[in-house]
């Protein structure tokens, strides 16, 4: 097989692998987003040393990316268009296209996808059928993907999996993410990512550091979500965070002096670690606008 190219195809669990990033930004000691094309220099590698090959003959042909998204005037509403289009840009900057349908709306006004996985596996299916993959690389957890391995291995696709397992405690709760073992075992090649970041004879290896982007890539996205929220500042005022969402990056302040709640962005904290924001800190700020109307930035704790 060495001269044979290995052609391989990846998709991409979006709801999944967006918790995955956010964990590795919010709470682990990385501090930063998962990156496409270190992750699928990863995978090639990872598919080379499964198939006996040299890595010049693997090839990433295909990469998709499913998920749900919110209408635009919902994404408008909460303040994620902008984001959203940055998140679209990431992809295909990496080669990644991207599946998307609109998240079905609850009663209570939550959101909720729907027929996402199904549409995934009959994607990959169908796709693999047409184009005779080598190697499908699932990039998920969910055991509801067992039945796509059973039919991917029958047209003669090997399938890698790649995956995470981790835990984390916030406000007194524990949030847990782990890959079905169903899952795990039935794959040809099971890569549990967690294990490979985190093993000491990994730590100074490029590969491994490459799954990451640059704190300064970081930064630079976080600057640019939020550089429409750093017009003309104002008054400093007194008021205390009435809650806030880690994995979104945002939250809301109500000030002292009563009026509506501000937006403000983990980008506007000033000498306060993300980990103490909660509800009810007492903080200091600056008022100013961003696009959709009064905003905070420069928050601090208030230390009187």
């Amino acid at each position: 097989m060495e001269n044979k190219l290995c052609r391989i195809a990846v998709f991409y669990d979006g709801t999944y692998f967006f918790k995955v990033s956010n964990y590795y930004l919010y709470q682990h000691e990385r501090k930063a987003r998962l990156s496409f094309r270190g992750l699928h220099e990863f995978i090639v590698s990872e598919v080379a040393k499964s198939e006996g090959m040299d890595a010049r003959h693997c090839q990433i042909v295909d990469a998709a990316y499913f998920r749900g998204r919110l209408s635009a005037q919902q994404a408008q509403d909460q303040d994620k268009l902008y984001s959203d289009r940055v998140f679209e840009d990431v992809l295909m900057r990496a080669n990644v296209t991207l599946f998307q349908r609109h998240l079905k709306t609850n009663k209570d006004g939550g959101f909720e996808e729907k027929g996402i996985d199904v549409w995934l596996a009959l994607e990959a299916y169908e796709m693999a059928s047409l184009k005779k993959y080598d190697v499908c690389v699932l990039v998920t957890g969910d055991g509801d993907f067992v039945p796509l391995v059973n039919k991917l291995n029958t047209l003669g696709s090997r399938v890698m999996l790649v995956a995470w397992d981790f835990s984390y405690e916030r406000d007194g709760r524990t949030y847990l993410t782990h890959a079905a073992t169903e899952l795990i075992d039935r794959v040809n090649y099971p890569i549990m990512m967690d294990t490979e970041i985190d093993a000491r004879e990994r730590r100074k290896d490029p590969l491994i550091d490459g799954l990451f982007m640059e704190k300064s890539t970081v930064t630079a996205t976080l600057d640019r979500l939020s550089q429409n929220a750093t017009t003309m500042r104002r008054e400093e005022r007194n008021g205390e965070i009435v809650n806030f969402f880690p994995e979104k990056g945002f939250g809301f302040i109500k000030p002292a002096s009563g009026g509506e709640n501000l937006f403000f962005h983990i980008s506007d904290l000033d000498n306060i670690d993300q980990k103490e924001v909660c509800g009810g800190l007492k903080v200091v700020f600056l008022t100013g606008r961003n696009d959709k109307g009064p905003a905070a930035h420069n928050v601090r704790k208030d230390t009187v």
